[in-house]
Protein backbone atom coordinates (compact mmCIF):
# COMPACT_ATOMS: atom_id res chain seq x y z
CA UNK A 1 0.00 0.00 0.00
CA UNK A 2 1.28 3.49 -1.11
CA UNK A 3 4.21 2.04 -2.87
CA UNK A 4 4.60 2.05 -6.51
CA UNK A 5 8.11 0.65 -7.54
CA UNK A 6 7.62 -3.25 -8.31
CA UNK A 7 10.97 -3.58 -10.65
CA UNK A 8 12.19 -6.33 -8.24
CA UNK A 9 8.91 -7.79 -7.58
CA UNK A 10 8.95 -8.31 -11.22
CA UNK A 11 12.09 -9.93 -11.72
CA UNK A 12 11.25 -12.11 -8.59
CA UNK A 13 8.19 -13.34 -9.97
CA UNK A 14 9.76 -14.00 -13.88
CA UNK A 15 12.89 -15.78 -11.72
CA UNK A 16 10.30 -18.08 -9.35
CA UNK A 17 7.98 -18.36 -13.15
CA UNK A 18 11.23 -19.94 -14.56
CA UNK A 19 11.09 -22.57 -11.51
CA UNK A 20 7.76 -23.90 -12.25
CA UNK A 21 5.97 -21.61 -9.14
CA UNK A 22 2.54 -20.23 -10.59
CA UNK A 23 2.75 -16.66 -9.37
CA UNK A 24 -0.38 -14.34 -8.16
CA UNK A 25 0.82 -10.80 -8.93
CA UNK A 26 -1.49 -8.26 -6.92
CA UNK A 27 0.52 -5.41 -8.52
CA UNK A 28 1.20 -1.99 -6.80
CA UNK A 29 -0.29 -0.03 -4.18
CA UNK A 30 -2.25 -3.15 -3.01
CA UNK A 31 -4.05 -2.94 0.54
CA UNK A 32 -3.59 -5.54 3.75
CA UNK A 33 -7.20 -6.86 2.88
CA UNK A 34 -6.35 -8.05 -0.35
CA UNK A 35 -3.56 -9.44 -0.06
CA UNK A 36 -5.16 -12.11 2.79
CA UNK A 37 -7.99 -12.04 1.00
CA UNK A 38 -6.08 -13.81 -2.20
CA UNK A 39 -4.00 -15.59 -0.19
CA UNK A 40 -6.85 -17.19 1.33
CA UNK A 41 -9.15 -17.64 -1.56
CA UNK A 42 -6.24 -19.20 -3.73
CA UNK A 43 -4.71 -21.23 -1.12
CA UNK A 44 -1.48 -20.01 -1.75
CA UNK A 45 1.85 -21.45 -0.55
CA UNK A 46 4.12 -18.48 0.03
CA UNK A 47 3.33 -14.60 0.25
CA UNK A 48 6.07 -12.17 -0.86
CA UNK A 49 6.18 -8.35 0.16
CA UNK A 50 8.49 -5.66 -1.69
CA UNK A 51 8.78 -2.01 -0.96
CA UNK A 52 11.31 0.56 -2.09
CA UNK A 53 10.43 3.19 0.17
CA UNK A 54 11.14 3.34 3.91
CA UNK A 55 7.00 3.67 5.11
CA UNK A 56 6.90 0.44 3.33
CA UNK A 57 8.72 -1.30 6.50
CA UNK A 58 5.92 0.21 8.71
CA UNK A 59 2.98 -0.90 6.08
CA UNK A 60 4.98 -4.53 5.98
CA UNK A 61 4.70 -4.88 9.80
CA UNK A 62 0.90 -4.23 9.60
CA UNK A 63 0.97 -7.14 7.32
CA UNK A 64 2.42 -9.49 9.37
CA UNK A 65 0.22 -8.06 12.24
CA UNK A 66 -3.24 -8.40 10.50
CA UNK A 67 -1.34 -12.24 8.95
CA UNK A 68 -1.44 -13.16 13.15
CA UNK A 69 -4.68 -11.97 13.55
CA UNK A 70 -6.30 -13.70 10.95
CA UNK A 71 -4.60 -16.82 12.13
CA UNK A 72 -2.75 -17.28 8.91
CA UNK A 73 0.39 -20.11 9.08
CA UNK A 74 1.84 -18.84 5.63
CA UNK A 75 5.30 -18.00 5.20
CA UNK A 76 6.50 -14.62 4.56
CA UNK A 77 8.84 -13.26 2.30
CA UNK A 78 10.53 -9.15 2.40
CA UNK A 79 12.31 -8.05 0.36
CA UNK A 80 13.16 -4.62 -1.57
CA UNK A 81 15.44 -1.98 -1.46
CA UNK A 82 15.07 -0.14 2.32
CA UNK A 83 14.74 -3.93 3.27
CA UNK A 84 17.29 -5.82 5.77
CA UNK A 85 17.68 -8.49 7.58
CA UNK A 86 18.12 -6.82 10.82
CA UNK A 87 14.71 -4.78 10.32
CA UNK A 88 13.09 -7.84 9.21
CA UNK A 89 14.27 -10.11 12.47
CA UNK A 90 13.44 -6.80 15.06
CA UNK A 91 10.38 -5.39 13.92
CA UNK A 92 8.60 -8.12 11.40
CA UNK A 93 8.62 -11.56 12.87
CA UNK A 94 7.55 -10.94 15.80
CA UNK A 95 4.80 -9.99 14.57
CA UNK A 96 3.86 -13.04 13.00
CA UNK A 97 4.51 -16.82 14.24
CA UNK A 98 4.40 -18.47 10.63
CA UNK A 99 7.95 -18.41 9.11
CA UNK A 100 9.91 -14.50 8.24
CA UNK A 101 12.64 -14.38 5.47
CA UNK A 102 14.29 -11.58 4.42
CA UNK A 103 15.42 -12.39 0.55
CA UNK A 104 18.45 -10.40 -0.21
CA UNK A 105 17.87 -10.06 -3.97
CA UNK A 106 16.02 -11.83 -6.59
CA UNK A 107 18.80 -14.49 -7.46
CA UNK A 108 18.14 -16.20 -4.38
CA UNK A 109 14.19 -16.47 -3.94
CA UNK A 110 14.48 -20.13 -5.81
CA UNK A 111 16.45 -21.30 -2.78
CA UNK A 112 14.44 -19.92 -0.29
CA UNK A 113 11.15 -21.11 -1.50
CA UNK A 114 12.87 -24.15 -2.09
CA UNK A 115 13.31 -24.44 1.30
CA UNK A 116 10.18 -23.71 3.01
CA UNK A 117 8.19 -25.99 0.22
CA UNK A 118 10.36 -28.80 1.44
CA UNK A 119 9.31 -31.30 3.89
CA UNK A 120 12.89 -32.58 3.97
CA UNK A 121 15.20 -29.00 4.20
CA UNK A 122 12.09 -26.75 5.89
CA UNK A 123 12.81 -27.51 9.35
CA UNK A 124 16.28 -27.10 9.16
CA UNK A 125 16.14 -24.36 7.28
CA UNK A 126 13.60 -22.46 9.55
CA UNK A 127 15.93 -24.16 12.63
CA UNK A 128 19.43 -21.81 10.69
CA UNK A 129 16.82 -18.73 10.16
CA UNK A 130 15.84 -18.46 14.10
CA UNK A 131 19.55 -18.96 14.67
CA UNK A 132 20.92 -16.30 11.84
CA UNK A 133 18.04 -13.76 13.00
CA UNK A 134 18.98 -13.99 16.62
CA UNK A 135 23.01 -13.82 16.08
CA UNK A 136 21.72 -10.26 14.15
CA UNK A 137 19.96 -9.28 16.34
CA UNK A 138 22.86 -9.90 19.10
CA UNK A 139 25.60 -8.13 17.00
CA UNK A 140 22.83 -5.06 15.92
CA UNK A 141 22.54 -4.45 20.14
CA UNK A 142 26.31 -4.63 20.31
CA UNK A 143 27.10 -1.95 17.87
CA UNK A 144 23.98 -0.20 19.17
CA UNK A 145 25.10 -0.05 22.93
CA UNK A 146 28.56 0.82 21.55
CA UNK A 147 27.13 4.13 19.79
CA UNK A 148 27.28 7.19 21.67
CA UNK A 149 25.21 10.12 20.61
CA UNK A 150 25.29 14.04 21.58
CA UNK A 151 22.32 15.65 22.80
CA UNK A 152 20.34 17.92 20.10
CA UNK A 153 21.73 21.28 22.10
CA UNK A 154 25.31 19.56 21.88
CA UNK A 155 24.74 18.72 18.37
CA UNK A 156 23.83 22.02 17.05
CA UNK A 157 26.80 23.28 18.91
CA UNK A 158 28.95 21.37 17.01
CA UNK A 159 27.27 22.03 13.74
CA UNK A 160 29.70 23.00 10.32
CA UNK A 161 30.70 26.90 10.98
CA UNK A 162 31.93 29.37 8.00
CA UNK A 163 32.46 32.87 8.02
CA UNK A 164 29.83 33.98 6.20
CA UNK A 165 30.74 37.51 6.10
CA UNK A 166 33.49 36.24 3.62
CA UNK A 167 30.52 34.24 1.69
CA UNK A 168 29.96 35.44 -2.13
CA UNK A 169 26.10 34.72 -2.78
CA UNK A 170 25.83 33.83 -6.36
CA UNK A 171 21.93 34.95 -7.54
CA UNK A 172 20.52 32.69 -9.80
CA UNK A 173 19.34 33.28 -13.54
CA UNK A 174 15.92 33.59 -12.82
CA UNK A 175 13.66 33.09 -9.69
CA UNK A 176 10.62 31.48 -9.62
CA UNK A 177 9.82 27.82 -11.43
CA UNK A 178 10.73 26.35 -15.14
CA UNK A 179 9.47 23.76 -16.79
CA UNK A 180 10.67 21.33 -19.47
CA UNK A 181 7.98 19.54 -20.94
CA UNK A 182 8.81 16.74 -23.20
CA UNK A 183 12.96 16.37 -22.82
CA UNK A 184 14.30 14.95 -25.32
CA UNK A 185 15.28 11.11 -24.14
CA UNK A 186 18.32 11.46 -26.81
CA UNK A 187 19.63 13.77 -24.56
CA UNK A 188 19.68 12.20 -21.34
CA UNK A 189 21.03 8.63 -22.36
CA UNK A 190 24.98 10.13 -22.28
CA UNK A 191 23.69 10.51 -18.49
CA UNK A 192 22.79 6.76 -17.78
CA UNK A 193 25.17 5.07 -14.52
CA UNK A 194 25.04 2.14 -16.04
CA UNK A 195 26.43 0.76 -13.00
CA UNK A 196 23.20 1.02 -11.31
CA UNK A 197 21.37 -0.44 -14.20
CA UNK A 198 23.11 -3.68 -13.91
CA UNK A 199 22.73 -3.02 -9.85
CA UNK A 200 18.63 -3.34 -11.02
CA UNK A 201 19.31 -6.75 -12.89
CA UNK A 202 20.95 -7.89 -9.40
CA UNK A 203 24.26 -8.12 -11.67
CA UNK A 204 26.73 -6.37 -8.81
CA UNK A 205 29.84 -4.52 -10.57
CA UNK A 206 30.96 -1.48 -12.03
CA UNK A 207 29.96 -0.72 -15.93
CA UNK A 208 32.33 -1.10 -18.32
CA UNK A 209 34.78 -3.63 -15.52
CA UNK A 210 31.90 -5.50 -15.03
CA UNK A 211 32.21 -6.86 -18.87
CA UNK A 212 35.66 -8.71 -17.97
CA UNK A 213 34.33 -10.46 -15.02
CA UNK A 214 34.74 -14.05 -16.41
CA UNK A 215 31.72 -15.36 -14.74
CA UNK A 216 28.84 -12.70 -15.30
CA UNK A 217 30.81 -10.77 -18.19
CA UNK A 218 28.90 -12.15 -21.04
CA UNK A 219 25.36 -11.83 -20.04
CA UNK A 220 26.64 -8.50 -18.59
CA UNK A 221 27.04 -7.29 -22.38
CA UNK A 222 24.04 -9.09 -23.94
CA UNK A 223 22.05 -7.10 -20.55
CA UNK A 224 24.04 -3.90 -22.10
CA UNK A 225 23.54 -4.45 -25.98
CA UNK A 226 19.71 -5.14 -25.19
CA UNK A 227 19.34 -2.01 -23.57
CA UNK A 228 20.63 -0.28 -25.97
CA UNK A 229 18.26 -1.25 -28.31
CA UNK A 230 15.92 -0.69 -26.45
CA UNK A 231 16.72 2.79 -25.95
CA UNK A 232 16.48 3.01 -29.59
CA UNK A 233 12.92 2.25 -29.81
CA UNK A 234 12.43 4.31 -26.93
CA UNK A 235 13.52 7.05 -28.72
CA UNK A 236 12.02 6.10 -32.40
CA UNK A 237 8.56 5.53 -31.28
CA UNK A 238 8.68 8.40 -28.44
CA UNK A 239 7.87 5.37 -25.62
CA UNK A 240 8.53 7.31 -23.18
CA UNK A 241 8.34 11.03 -22.16
CA UNK A 242 10.80 13.50 -20.07
CA UNK A 243 9.05 16.23 -17.76
CA UNK A 244 10.85 18.45 -15.58
CA UNK A 245 10.01 21.46 -13.17
CA UNK A 246 12.62 23.55 -11.31
CA UNK A 247 12.89 26.37 -9.55
CA UNK A 248 15.32 28.80 -7.19
CA UNK A 249 13.91 30.92 -4.37
CA UNK A 250 15.44 33.01 -1.93
CA UNK A 251 16.18 31.53 1.69
CA UNK A 252 17.60 32.09 4.98
CA UNK A 253 18.26 29.05 7.45
CA UNK A 254 17.13 29.06 11.41
CA UNK A 255 18.63 26.53 13.34
CA UNK A 256 17.50 23.43 11.89
CA UNK A 257 14.83 24.92 9.31
CA UNK A 258 15.32 26.33 5.96
CA UNK A 259 12.54 29.62 5.22
CA UNK A 260 11.17 29.98 1.60
CA UNK A 261 10.25 33.55 0.09
CA UNK A 262 8.41 34.23 -2.51
CA UNK A 263 10.47 35.19 -5.57
CA UNK A 264 10.53 39.14 -4.67
CA UNK A 265 12.10 37.80 -0.93
CA UNK A 266 9.06 39.71 0.74
CA UNK A 267 6.69 36.98 1.67
CA UNK A 268 7.50 33.37 3.33
CA UNK A 269 6.16 30.77 1.81
CA UNK A 270 7.33 27.60 3.54
CA UNK A 271 9.53 26.16 5.98
CA UNK A 272 11.64 22.92 5.37
CA UNK A 273 12.29 21.08 8.66
CA UNK A 274 15.72 19.62 8.55
CA UNK A 275 17.31 16.56 11.11
CA UNK A 276 20.86 16.90 12.48
CA UNK A 277 23.40 13.91 12.62
CA UNK A 278 23.78 13.52 16.66
CA UNK A 279 26.43 10.35 16.35
CA UNK A 280 29.61 11.71 18.24
CA UNK A 281 32.65 12.32 15.78
CA UNK A 282 35.76 12.20 15.69
CA UNK A 283 37.63 15.85 16.52
CA UNK A 284 37.12 18.41 13.65
CA UNK A 285 34.30 16.31 12.49
CA UNK A 286 30.79 18.45 12.77
CA UNK A 287 27.50 17.04 13.62
CA UNK A 288 25.57 18.06 9.85
CA UNK A 289 22.28 19.66 9.19
CA UNK A 290 21.25 20.60 5.57
CA UNK A 291 20.72 24.00 6.93
CA UNK A 292 24.44 24.32 7.74
CA UNK A 293 25.06 24.93 4.06
CA UNK A 294 22.25 27.93 3.88
CA UNK A 295 22.86 31.70 5.27
CA UNK A 296 21.51 32.35 8.32
CA UNK A 297 18.74 34.56 8.75
CA UNK A 298 21.16 36.77 11.20
CA UNK A 299 23.01 37.56 8.10
CA UNK A 300 20.82 40.19 7.00
CA UNK A 301 21.06 39.11 3.29
CA UNK A 302 19.04 36.55 1.08
CA UNK A 303 20.99 33.25 0.62
CA UNK A 304 19.05 30.94 -2.37
CA UNK A 305 17.94 27.06 -3.08
CA UNK A 306 16.55 25.07 -5.72
CA UNK A 307 13.74 22.82 -5.92
CA UNK A 308 13.49 19.83 -8.91
CA UNK A 309 11.07 16.93 -9.52
CA UNK A 310 11.83 15.31 -12.73
CA UNK A 311 10.58 12.17 -14.65
CA UNK A 312 11.36 10.07 -17.50
CA UNK A 313 8.48 7.76 -16.66
CA UNK A 314 4.90 8.96 -18.72
CA UNK A 315 3.25 6.45 -21.13
CA UNK A 316 5.85 3.79 -19.61
CA UNK A 317 3.01 2.03 -17.73
CA UNK A 318 1.00 1.59 -21.10
CA UNK A 319 3.61 0.21 -23.07
CA UNK A 320 4.77 -2.24 -20.17
CA UNK A 321 1.20 -3.68 -20.54
CA UNK A 322 1.53 -4.37 -23.90
CA UNK A 323 4.67 -6.20 -23.43
CA UNK A 324 3.24 -8.30 -20.42
CA UNK A 325 0.15 -9.35 -22.42
CA UNK A 326 2.29 -10.21 -25.32
CA UNK A 327 3.93 -12.60 -23.00
CA UNK A 328 7.39 -10.30 -22.89
CA UNK A 329 8.32 -9.90 -19.61
CA UNK A 330 12.02 -9.29 -20.40
CA UNK A 331 11.14 -6.04 -22.30
CA UNK A 332 8.44 -4.68 -19.66
CA UNK A 333 10.96 -5.13 -17.08
CA UNK A 334 13.48 -3.91 -19.37
CA UNK A 335 11.51 -0.83 -20.04
CA UNK A 336 10.93 -0.15 -15.97
CA UNK A 337 14.31 0.22 -15.65
CA UNK A 338 15.78 2.22 -18.32
CA UNK A 339 12.96 4.72 -17.60
CA UNK A 340 13.95 4.58 -14.06
CA UNK A 341 18.00 5.30 -15.22
CA UNK A 342 16.64 8.07 -17.38
CA UNK A 343 14.96 9.94 -14.61
CA UNK A 344 18.10 9.59 -12.85
CA UNK A 345 19.89 10.86 -16.22
CA UNK A 346 17.50 13.49 -16.68
CA UNK A 347 18.66 14.51 -12.58
CA UNK A 348 22.21 14.76 -13.59
CA UNK A 349 21.90 16.36 -16.56
CA UNK A 350 19.56 19.31 -15.32
CA UNK A 351 22.19 19.57 -12.03
CA UNK A 352 24.66 20.38 -14.16
CA UNK A 353 22.56 22.84 -16.22
CA UNK A 354 21.99 24.45 -13.14
CA UNK A 355 25.28 24.47 -11.78
CA UNK A 356 26.58 26.15 -15.61
CA UNK A 357 23.88 27.80 -16.66
CA UNK A 358 20.64 28.61 -14.83
CA UNK A 359 22.24 29.23 -10.88
CA UNK A 360 25.35 29.67 -12.38
CA UNK A 361 27.98 29.54 -9.75
CA UNK A 362 29.79 27.16 -11.45
CA UNK A 363 30.50 28.64 -14.70
CA UNK A 364 33.91 27.62 -15.51
CA UNK A 365 32.97 23.65 -14.63
CA UNK A 366 34.81 21.39 -16.95
CA UNK A 367 34.37 17.83 -16.18
CA UNK A 368 33.81 14.42 -18.08
CA UNK A 369 31.40 12.22 -17.98
CA UNK A 370 32.74 9.54 -15.62
CA UNK A 371 33.56 12.99 -13.38
CA UNK A 372 29.77 14.10 -13.33
CA UNK A 373 28.86 10.41 -12.46
CA UNK A 374 30.79 10.84 -9.07
CA UNK A 375 30.14 13.66 -8.41
CA UNK A 376 33.17 15.65 -8.55
CA UNK A 377 31.12 18.43 -9.06
CA UNK A 378 30.72 21.80 -6.41
CA UNK A 379 27.43 21.94 -4.42
CA UNK A 380 24.80 18.74 -3.76
CA UNK A 381 20.96 17.66 -4.75
CA UNK A 382 19.88 15.56 -2.09
CA UNK A 383 16.48 13.67 -3.01
CA UNK A 384 13.78 13.07 -0.37
CA UNK A 385 13.79 9.57 1.75
CA UNK A 386 17.93 9.81 1.14
CA UNK A 387 20.29 9.69 3.97
CA UNK A 388 20.39 13.05 5.09
CA UNK A 389 16.71 13.89 4.31
CA UNK A 390 14.67 10.76 5.67
CA UNK A 391 11.36 12.63 6.15
CA UNK A 392 9.29 12.09 2.80
CA UNK A 393 6.50 14.13 3.94
CA UNK A 394 8.86 16.93 2.76
CA UNK A 395 7.73 15.96 -0.87
CA UNK A 396 4.39 17.59 0.07
CA UNK A 397 5.87 21.06 0.10
CA UNK A 398 8.60 20.87 -2.24
CA UNK A 399 5.90 19.56 -4.86
CA UNK A 400 3.50 22.61 -3.84
CA UNK A 401 6.59 25.28 -4.88
CA UNK A 402 6.64 23.59 -7.88
CA UNK A 403 3.51 22.81 -8.98
CA UNK A 404 4.81 19.47 -10.11
CA UNK A 405 1.74 17.91 -10.78
CA UNK A 406 0.28 20.02 -12.85
CA UNK A 407 3.64 21.35 -14.32
CA UNK A 408 5.12 18.24 -14.70
CA UNK A 409 2.78 15.43 -14.06
CA UNK A 410 4.42 13.85 -11.27
CA UNK A 411 1.85 12.95 -8.42
CA UNK A 412 2.46 11.48 -4.99
CA UNK A 413 0.78 8.42 -3.26
CA UNK A 414 -0.50 8.98 -0.04
CA UNK A 415 2.89 7.46 1.63
CA UNK A 416 4.84 10.22 -0.96
CA UNK A 417 5.88 8.07 -3.38
CA UNK A 418 6.36 9.59 -6.67
CA UNK A 419 4.04 8.57 -9.68
CA UNK A 420 5.59 7.76 -12.40
CA UNK A 421 7.88 5.36 -10.14
CA UNK A 422 10.45 6.71 -12.63
CA UNK A 423 11.27 10.05 -10.76
CA UNK A 424 13.29 12.06 -9.23
CA UNK A 425 12.97 15.15 -6.59
CA UNK A 426 15.17 17.09 -4.05
CA UNK A 427 16.90 20.36 -3.16
CA UNK A 428 20.12 21.79 -5.07
CA UNK A 429 22.27 24.07 -2.62
CA UNK A 430 25.39 25.53 -3.81
CA UNK A 431 27.71 26.46 -0.98
CA UNK A 432 31.57 24.69 -1.70
CA UNK A 433 31.46 23.10 1.06
CA UNK A 434 27.23 21.15 1.06
CA UNK A 435 28.16 17.44 1.02
CA UNK A 436 26.08 14.30 1.32
CA UNK A 437 25.93 12.73 5.11
CA UNK A 438 23.48 10.36 7.17
CA UNK A 439 21.39 11.67 9.29
CA UNK A 440 21.48 8.20 11.00
CA UNK A 441 19.62 7.54 14.77
CA UNK A 442 18.13 10.80 16.25
CA UNK A 443 17.27 10.69 20.24
CA UNK A 444 13.83 11.71 21.78
CA UNK A 445 15.03 15.46 22.16
CA UNK A 446 15.25 15.79 18.25
CA UNK A 447 12.04 13.86 17.42
CA UNK A 448 9.89 16.21 19.99
CA UNK A 449 11.87 18.85 18.54
CA UNK A 450 11.11 18.26 15.20
CA UNK A 451 7.20 17.57 16.01
CA UNK A 452 6.90 21.52 17.19
CA UNK A 453 9.18 22.94 14.23
CA UNK A 454 6.63 20.87 11.82
CA UNK A 455 3.57 21.59 14.28
CA UNK A 456 2.54 17.40 14.31
CA UNK A 457 2.21 15.88 16.73
CA UNK A 458 4.81 13.12 18.79
CA UNK A 459 3.50 9.96 17.66
CA UNK A 460 3.30 11.59 14.16
CA UNK A 461 6.52 12.91 14.13
CA UNK A 462 7.84 9.17 15.48
CA UNK A 463 5.96 7.61 12.65
CA UNK A 464 7.64 9.69 9.91
CA UNK A 465 10.96 8.92 10.97
CA UNK A 466 10.70 5.57 12.34
CA UNK A 467 13.70 4.11 10.87
CA UNK A 468 15.74 7.26 12.65
CA UNK A 469 14.47 6.70 15.97
CA UNK A 470 17.59 5.73 18.99
CA UNK A 471 14.57 4.69 21.38
CA UNK A 472 12.59 2.13 19.92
Amino acid sequence: KGDVHDIGKNIVSVVLSCNNYEIIDLGVMTPTETIIDTAIKEKVDIIGLSGLITPSLDEMIHVAKELERNKLKIPLLIGGATTSKIHTALRIDPEYSAPVVHVKDASRSVNVVNNLLSKGLKENYLKELKENYKNSIEKYEKTKSGAKYLTLDEARNNKLNFNWSDYEIKKPAFLGNKVLENYPIKQLINYIDWTFFFHQWDMPGRYPKIFDDPIKGKEAKKLFDDAQDMLERIVQKNILKANGVFGFYPVHSVSDDIKVYNSKGTEETGVFNFLRNQRVKEENESNLCLSDFVLPESENRKDYIGLFAVTAGLGAEKWVKEFKEAGNDYDAIMLKILADRLAEAFAELLHEKVRKEYWGYSTDEKLTQDEILHERYIGIRPAIGYPSLPDHTLKKKLFELLDAENQAEISLTESCMMIPQAAVSGFYFAHPESQYFNVQKISKDQVQDYAVRAEISLDEAEKRLAQNLNYK
